[in-house]
């Protein structure tokens, strides 16, 4: 029986289970694309490439599973690489499938040809070309396991256009036994885990520093009994707020910059030694402080510039040695001391910090419009933020309480993820509530995906910080800073979705009702919010590097 390669394509993603994908039209990708909506599956078409690529980002790790994304030859494929680069450094397990020119034209200038591969290759875990459209089975296959192998992140695969178009007798199909991702389980040497018992016990200021790895381990509850059974206060980073509750008893983030400062050992569970958190150096950090690392991957555990032991392992499966083996011998009476003097700075801050968001200035200052976002929120809302000083402004006052529903900029800190980020969430989880809080510059980037929210109703609730241009400028004097009050809520009028302007900080709450009401009936919404220009977010630098 004949088989294209298209049909390939889409049959096999069937049988991986996949139900959703983005895309934005075009050949030769037009017969897999079609295959796969004739199968069932939602394709979500969006109005540029790094926007599907950036929804896929959101909706793997929003669900927890493989996302994918599909664009067309040359400049489509191209346009995809941003979103991957965002995906691999955030640790993303995106499948990226693109389309090619004809391997028959190859050197001779074929339409749209350039080396698609080479281009992702450094931008992705895996990236490899379909030669022959029998195997399309085995290498989809390869690059759904690949994107979960280990460390997770996100894969390339190239399908030329004749690979594609070919029609091959099915019975010459080489059809692996689809596997589809597998989650190592791997645990922990017991020595290191012992060891790092014997370091952790003798402890009077520990503090447990957690990512992403943690989320994509499936790890919240283990992460949440260890913290409960040792005792200790914990950090995370940005993207993986919301694995414990931010209202829990050990979190005490205002008194993070003393926490880290005076910690005198670490434990350090499924996130990078990178800049976000200082790399462990001094100032930051204690110069003598400990250090217990755990991740999955060997590379990080071998390349860290301070360690004392290091837990290869996954975090879900090594949280439970470590609280295994901590019982009776972790005493949280041991650094309850510690605590009680981080919990009193959190308060006496949180008591500061709750004046100021409270100021009725106008025009509104930016933490005025956190809080108002903040206390109109559903509490396991999904919240993603992006931009300059509102992500700022966001990260210090906006707690997060379920795991994964915080989504930001991440370490590669890409602006324009924001509406992207909230439409592949609200794909993920449908029936939670979505909150994008976007700066108006960020807006810009991406800002036409309203339109794909609205085709495919896909009800979101977008509030913009409008002051004006790129970050706080006092003085003005910001090359290119500039970009005036554009009306995005009358942009999202015009694409049929609803709008709302506001000037005055008593407005904010009645205009976020109305526009949650329109969300309500499947419209997303904007409410566009005129901020001071002026605001410049306070809070610790996470690199040398500032804009």
């Amino acid at each position: 029986m004949p088989v294209t390669g298209s049909d390939l394509v889409a049959q096999t993603l069937a049988r991986l289970d996949v139900d959703t994908f983005f895309f934005l039209m075009g050949a030769p990708m037009l017969g897999a694309e079609k295959a796969c909506l004739d199968r069932g599956m939602r394709g979500i078409d969006v109005r540029h490439e790094q926007a599907a690529a950036m929804m896929a980002h959101a909706y793997a790790r929003v669900a927890n599973r493989t996302g994918v994304c599909m664009a067309c030859s040359g400049p489509g494929t191209i346009n995809l690489v941003s979103g991957l680069a965002t995906a691999f450094v955030d640790c993303a397990p995106v499948v990226a499938l693109g389309g090619s020119s004809p391997l028959n034209e190859w050197g001779t200038g074929g339409f749209q040809e350039i080396d698609q591969v080479a281009i992702a290759r450094p931008m992705v875990k895996w990236a490899e070309r379909c030669y022959e459209t029998r195997r399309i089975p085995e290498l989809i296959d390869l690059a759904f396991r690949t994107a979960w192998a280990g460390k997770p992140g996100p894969v390339y695969l190239d399908l030329p256009t004749d690979v594609l178009l070919a029609s091959i007798d099915e019975a010459t199909v080489v059809w692996p036994k689809i596997m589809g991702p597998q989650r190592t389980r791997a645990l922990a040497d017991p020595a290191a885990v012992e060891a790092a018992i014997a370091l952790l016990a003798a402890a009077e200021k520990p503090v447990v520093l957690s990512g992403s790895g943690v989320l994509w381990s499936d790890a919240a509850t283990q992460f949440q009994t260890w913290i409960e059974t040792s005792g200790m206060p914990f950090y995370t980073t940005p993207q993986g707020r919301g694995v414990v509750p931010e209202d829990h008893p050990l979190c005490f983030s205002n008194a993070r910059s003393t926490a880290l400062k005076e910690a005198d050992a670490i434990l350090v569970v499924g996130t990078r030694v990178n800049y976000v958190f200082g790399h462990l150096r001094p100032p930051r950090f204690r110069a003598d402080a400990k250090v217990v690392r755990v991740d999955i991957d060997p590379g990080e555990i071998a390349t860290t510039q301070r360690l004392d032991v290091g837990l290869v392992g996954d975090a879900r499966a090594v949280l439970d040695q470590l609280t295994t083996a901590a019982r009776g011998r972790v005493d949280p009476a041991h650094h309850a001391e510690w605590c009680a003097r981080l919990r009193v700075i959190h308060l006496e801050k949180q008591a500061g910090q709750e004046r100021e968001l409270a100021t009725d200035q106008v025009p509104i200052h930016p933490l005025r419009l956190c809080r108002e976002v903040r206390d109109f929120m559903p509490r396991a809302a999904i919240l993603c933020v992006d931009g300059q000083e509102i992500l700022n402004y966001g990260r210090q006052s906006i707690p997060t309480h379920v795991a994964g529903h915080r989504l930001n900029s991440g370490p590669f800190g890409t602006m324009g993820v924001g509406l992207p980020f909230g439409l592949g969430a609200k794909m993920a989880k449908p029936d939670t509530p979505v909150i994008v809080l976007h700066g108006d510059g960020a807006f810009g980037l991406n800002g036409m995906e309203l339109d794909t929210a609205l085709r495919h109703r896909i009800p979101v609730l977008v509030v913009i910080s409008l002051n004006g241009g790129w970050t706080g400028d006092a003085e003005r004097k910001k090359p290119g800073r500039e970009l005036g009050y554009t009306r995005f809520d009358q942009m999202a009028v015009a694409l049929g979705g609803h709008g709302e302007y506001v000037e005055r900080p008593e407005d904010i709450r009645p205009a976020l009702e109305r526009a949650q009401r329109a969300v309500d009936a499947g419209r997303t919404a904007v409410v566009n919010v005129v901020t001071d220009y002026r605001a410049r977010a306070a809070t610790v630098r996470f690199s040398q590097m500032n804009t």
